[in-house]
């Protein structure tokens, strides 16, 4: 959502870091490039004005424009506005009430309330261990409530029956109830929604309101409608009062001017965005992470947290100590390109890697789209496993069949054995022996520059660093603040040759011509 804000703010911000010495009309310039960006990105105009007074305020003083660093001290001053103007800290969920806390969910017709119910329930009930039950109080829309019972199945979670001529302060009412006697700790209120703000649906928010309590009321709006799900959020908090914004389709192609206005104007923050359509595709939403993103800074810690979510660790391990020992065949190579997708694809570890997220384009300039690991992996799927794990038997023949199996040519199956040759001769240098392998030594010296050396051995026993997926989001954060203390800069990662990322002017990644095990190798220009 946010890539041409991002791409924007970046060129105009490279323009000031580049210099030895700022003036206040370089600084003025910059500021009117970055306020042109903002209101391009359907940013409130008196969001905008408000932000751009701040940065100038602070960055045209005598300490900025003086220090050694002026346009990375620039940088650092729009990055906290940036963070102040999304609301500074991530807020959850309050689920400190008397059981059932009752939450309210509003907002217009087509946003996402009932989809969004089901999402907060599972995450509730996986997350925090809650006993949840939703209820529909959608009695105009043709089946909005056999909708809420089939997400009901779908999440495992449980659903108010379905009664009849019943009116939505009936049902609520009829919902926390039964909450009651059922023992539930929360209760989800899925109200209906109109095309637009009309005084019978005020009406009937405020006495659903008065009938059942709410302990949160939660505004959900679509984030691609821009500046009018701004107006949007006035208008429910002035006659129904919200407590919080969930925000849908940030997955989407639209500006973010919405997410970003959202918190500024309302005063009510963004509690979480809803990143696809699957039921498990929902975040919290860290103020933090998001200017990160837009920075192009990267955003490690919520990598970290999706890659907790997704890997299974056994098989990690398991992984690791194949590698380990220099093995590596086409099942591995599967797996990865499994794991890669189910973290968001290239394009999405990409954008959460520091200074990697133009490297999205050249990739796919490169024929390295996600398409490619699609038919990547049908084409190790349409192999025996013997083929799988030998694949130094891969003959004309047996590469013709595989080719009408997976729908691909011989052609497309020689690049992948290429890229499974490197990947794996990559495996074998870093499992190599004498000081435990190139990978384990790695490791180590980024361990110790970070001040992590022996807090336990994760991530297969390499050189002591922590295994990420015990670490609660405290913890999580606490370790990007110690690697940004280390050095370990957006572009830069300490104890890699040439201090960049191998492969991309420095050393190699294996993958990316030799970069993470997964990323497959780059073609070379000729």
């Amino acid at each position: 959502m946010f890539e041409s804000l991002q791409d924007r703010l970046g060129s105009i911000l490279s323009g000031l870091t580049g210099r030895g010495a700022l003036s206040e009309a370089d600084v003025s310039a910059a500021l009117r490039e970055v306020r042109r960006a903002l209101l391009e990105a359907d940013v409130a105009l008196e969001v905008v004005r408000s932000f751009t007074d701040k940065v100038r305020e602070k960055a045209v003083g005598a300490e900025v424009l003086k220090s050694i660093k002026p346009g990375q001290m620039v940088v650092k001053i729009v990055h906290d506005e940036l963070i102040e103007m999304l609301g500074s800290e991530g807020v959850g969920i309050d689920l400190h009430a008397v059981a059932p806390v009752v939450i309210m969910m509003v907002g217009l017709q087509g946003s996402g309330k009932t989809t969004t119910t089901g999402k907060i329930a599972k995450r509730l009930t996986d997350r925090e261990r809650k006993k949840v039950l939703m209820a529909s109080l959608d009695t105009r829309r043709p089946a909005a409530q056999e909708q809420l019972r089939q997400l009901g199945v779908q999440t495992g979670v449980d659903t108010l029956p379905i009664v009849a001529g019943q009116s939505p302060t009936e049902i609520a009412a009829r919902a926390v109830q039964a909450a009651k006697l059922g023992g539930h700790d929360v209760v989800i209120l899925d109200t209906a929604g109109r095309t637009h703000i009309d005084e019978p649906l005020m009406a009937e928010m405020a006495e659903i309101k008065r009938r059942s309590n709410p302990h949160e009321i939660l505004l959900v709006a679509d984030s691609l409608t821009g500046q009018d799900a701004v107006n949007l959020a006035r208008n429910f908090d002035e006659r129904v009062g919200i407590t919080g914004l969930v925000l849908t389709r940030m997955d989407g192609d639209g500006r973010g001017g919405a997410a970003l206005s959202m918190r500024a104007v309302t005063g009510k923050p963004i509690k979480l965005i809803g990143t696809g359509e699957k039921m498990t595709e929902m975040e919290e939403f860290h103020p933090r992470r998001i200017a990160d993103r837009i920075l192009g800074m990267g955003d490690i810690v919520s990598l970290v947290e999706k890659a907790a979510e997704n890997i299974d660790a056994e098989k990690a391990r398991a992984m690791a100590e194949k590698m380990a020992k220099g093995k590596f065949d086409l099942n591995d190579l599967a797996e990865q390109l499994k794991q890669m997708q189910s973290l968001g694809g290239m394009g999405g570890i990409m954008g959460l890697m520091p200074g990697m997220s133009g490297m999205k384009d050249k990739l796919s300039a490169a024929g390295m789209s996600d398409k490619t690991f699609a038919r990547h992996i049908a084409i190790i799927q349409s192999m025996t496993k013997a083929e799988r794990a030998n694949p130094d038997m891969l003959k004309h023949s047996r590469k013709k069949r595989i080719a009408a199996g997976s729908g691909t040519d011989a052609a497309e199956i020689n690049k992948l054995l290429k890229m499974h040759r490197q990947m794996a001769d990559m495996m074998k240098m870093m499992g190599g022996k004498g000081k435990g392998g190139m990978m384990k030594q790695m490791m180590g010296g980024l361990a110790s520059k970070m001040g992590l050396g022996g807090m336990g051995g994760g991530m297969g026993g390499m050189g002591g660093m922590p295994d990420l997926s015990k670490l609660d989001p405290k913890q999580l954060e606490a370790l990007q603040k110690q690697a940004d203390a280390a050095g370990f800069k957006p572009g830069s990662m300490p104890g890699l040759p040439g201090g960049g990322m191998p492969g991309l002017g420095g050393a190699k990644l294996p993958g990316l011509g030799g970069g993470f095990p997964g990323l497959p190798g780059l073609p070379k220009k000729k």
